[in-house]
């Protein structure tokens, strides 16, 4: 397996990982990218129906999640675009994968500022850390060439 699909392969693995491990007083909820999996009770809420039916109400830092897995299918359909296409701007791909990972923050920082609850950014470290490794060293190309 080339070094393409292999990105591409790590990048789609993001989707079963959870992007955000929220603990509020003991209930642990893991937010991924399909939905948000609560404990007490077993519940899956999917993204759709949470960006069109439960949004009513809810603090804006919770509105950050639907749009962060938006930038991420964006980011998906980019490098899917460059192998099968190869149509990809890897400048435009890191930057919609990091700015999902954004997303992650901001919604981890909200759920942290509530009394008795932490939340942890997994996903963004994870979207970071493969925009690092797979796009970095192109952006770094791509950087050299303009300076010169």
């Amino acid at each position: 397996m080339d070094r393409e699909h292999r990105r591409l392969l790590v990048y789609a693995a993001l989707f079963l990982v959870p992007w955000s491990v929220v603990n509020a007083r003991g209930v642990v909820t893991f937010v991924f990218p399909f939905g948000l999996l609560n404990f007490a009770p077993l519940e899956l809420t999917d993204v759709v129906s949470f960006a069109t039916v439960y949004t009513e109400r809810l603090p804006e830092f919770l509105l950050g999640w639907p749009v962060g897995v938006g930038l991420y299918v964006a980011g998906l359909a980019s490098v899917l675009s460059g192998l099968l296409f190869d149509r990809e701007d890897p400048r435009v791909t890191a930057g919609l994968f990091a700015f999902a990972g954004v997303t992650q923050v901001t919604l981890a920082l909200g759920f942290s500022r509530r009394v008795g609850t932490t939340a942890v950014p997994v996903g963004a470290a994870l979207l970071w850390l493969a925009v690092w490794w797979y796009d970095w060293p192109a952006i770094r190309r791509t950087l050299s060439v303009e300076e010169s």
